[in-house]
């Protein structure tokens, strides 16, 4: 049997049988830089690569000792941790900041291997380097970008933050960090969470299709009943994975940034705004309305003795129609004559009176919310509670209260009651001085209950109360006795009522019932 050749074990007898000059081609040929020195670090060999990346030709690199190439900037410590390393037979990698031979400099990354003999002395160093100048420039570049970008983020005066596909926070700036603090949770979630249920579907589809989200006004209730008001936008981006599993089949990371701009206090400008227009409209309906009212009253006043006058002279002229012939029938006749001009410039000043009246604003109807006006007047009348060291409880309904009306008209309605029972919680000397407003919703209209615990008002005025020109103050307090008149006539033009409970007795409830808006049925 012919006996077979003999199969290598080991890597080094595998190595035995290639050529010995494939190995010196192998570097010669290589593309990375290769240097072999001896134990003094004197080139003896170099290649191709290292010839192009220093700028020596093979002879003038041969003797040379591989110090020439360092250049000063390198520091000293970088060098002696090299030689403490290879002096120990272990490899050193670093980087090196090198010149070539026209005196360019360029940055070297550097592989060092001490090669033992057999009996364990170095006697030469085989080098590896790659010029990875412009790789260090890019990723200098890319770490200046990202420098940059988040010191004008951090500096940025509104919050900025982004959240991966499974909303976790990834980035956030001082501002986003100033809000964690504030709202006690996440506010990224919170204000995404009530920006889906003002968008409901349209911010669903947005986040399918990668559209952004313009600047959207975000309300955060606070524990202590204060609210922060937040301008936000949304916008998507994706990012390519730069894992190595995703080089030939790229793979997406999508990202959600959110900003956020706190506007509170823009808010509560505007807010104080508002509520100070509302304050100026309601005087001035109140006063053109209490002037209606003080001339309406004045012309009825008028109108009653003047018709007695127009009856005397009517019965005058009967009599007279009789004794027409004699003395004195001609007398009274010359004064009937001038009673019946008094009487008609009488009518004429009367008409004139009439005529000064201003005339009801008729605002249109629209829907309005019950707790809405109420809130309103409350922060109107905020000055005047606190002045009077009066504890206010306000129950709004669970449920808008909403019903079609005059907004300030319902607004002076609960303006007055609220008015009245100011001034009967001040009628009344200690004890409690508290006025509870309540808004109950029923199937079919609203209940607005208005208590105070004043001295409460006698059985036999109530009926009165509502009576033009009652009024149990008195002229001295310039007290006219129209505000439960203008009251009720508000209310009759809603298709309401109001009057005051005759159960309770712990001061004094009036009840406002109003119709809801129509289709609105409150269960």
């Amino acid at each position: 049997m012919a006996k077979q050749p003999a199969t290598p074990d080991t890597p080094e007898e595998q190595h035995n049988d290639l050529p010995a000059h494939l190995f010196r081609q192998g570097v010669a040929q290589a593309s990375q830089a290769i240097s072999i020195t001896d134990a003094r670090a004197n080139i003896l060999y170099a290649n191709a690569a290292f010839q192009r990346i220093t700028g020596y030709e093979q002879s003038e690199l041969i003797g040379l000792n591989q110090s020439t190439l360092s250049y000063r900037v390198t520091p000293k410590l970088v060098y002696e941790t090299l030689w403490a390393q290879i002096k120990r037979q272990r490899p050193w990698n670093g980087l090196l900041v090198n010149k070539r031979k026209d005196g360019s400099r360029y940055l070297a990354d550097v592989t060092i291997t001490p090669v033992v003999d057999e009996e364990g002395i170095t006697t030469h160093f085989l080098g590896m380097q790659r010029d990875v100048t412009e790789v260090h420039r890019l990723e200098r570049q890319v770490q200046n970008q990202k420098t940059l970008i988040e010191s004008v983020v951090d500096s940025a005066q509104v919050a900025i933050v982004l959240l991966d596909d499974q909303e976790h926070v990834v980035l956030d700036n001082q501002e986003y960090k100033k809000l964690v603090s504030d709202l006690g949770r996440e506010p990224a979630l919170q204000i995404l969470g009530e920006l889906r249920s003002q968008l409901g579907n349209t911010f669903a589809d947005a986040q399918e299709k990668h559209r952004n989200i313009a600047a959207r006004e975000v309300c955060i209730e606070l524990s202590n009943h204060h609210a922060r008001w937040f301008s936000c936008a949304v916008s998507w981006f994706e990012e390519h994975d730069v894992g190595a599993d995703a080089f030939y089949e790229p793979q997406r990371r999508h990202y959600l940034l959110l900003t956020i701009q706190d506007i509170s206090q823009l808010k509560q400008q505007q807010e104080a705004l508002r509520i100070n227009g509302l304050r100026a409209l309601l005087s001035e309906q109140e006063r053109i309305q209490g002037l209606r009212e003080t001339l309406a009253g004045a012309v009825y006043q008028l109108e009653g003795p003047l018709n007695m006058l127009n009856a005397v002279a009517h019965m005058l002229e009967r009599r007279l129609s009789r004794a027409s012939s004699s003395l004195e029938g001609i007398n009274g006749i010359i004064s009937a004559s001038a009673l019946d001009e008094a009487i008609q410039q009488s009518r004429a000043a009367l008409e004139r009176l009439r005529a000064c009246i201003p005339e009801q604003l008729n605002e249109e109807m629209h829907p309005v919310d019950l707790n809405e006006v109420i809130s309103d007047l409350l922060k109107i009348t905020t000055g005047d509670l606190l002045g009077a060291n009066i504890v206010v409880e306000w129950l709004p309904s669970n449920k808008p209260a909403v019903m079609t009306g005059n907004s300030t008209q319902l607004s002076n309605l609960f303006k007055q009651l609220l008015a009245n029972a100011i001034d009967a919680v001040n009628l009344k000397r200690g004890g409690r001085r508290e006025i509870k407003i309540a808004c109950v919703l029923h199937a079919d209209h609203f209940e607005v209950m208005v208590e105070d615990s004043g001295p409460g008002i006698a059985e036999d005025i109530r009926n009165k109360a509502f009576q033009p020109f009652f009024t149990t103050k008195g002229a001295a307090q310039q007290h006219l006795g129209l505000g439960l008149a203008m009251a009720q006539e508000v209310v009759s033009q809603h298709g309401g009522t109001v009057d005051f409970d005759p159960t309770f007795n712990n001061g004094c409830r009036v009840r406002v019932q109003l119709p809801s808006a129509k289709g609105v049925v409150h269960v």
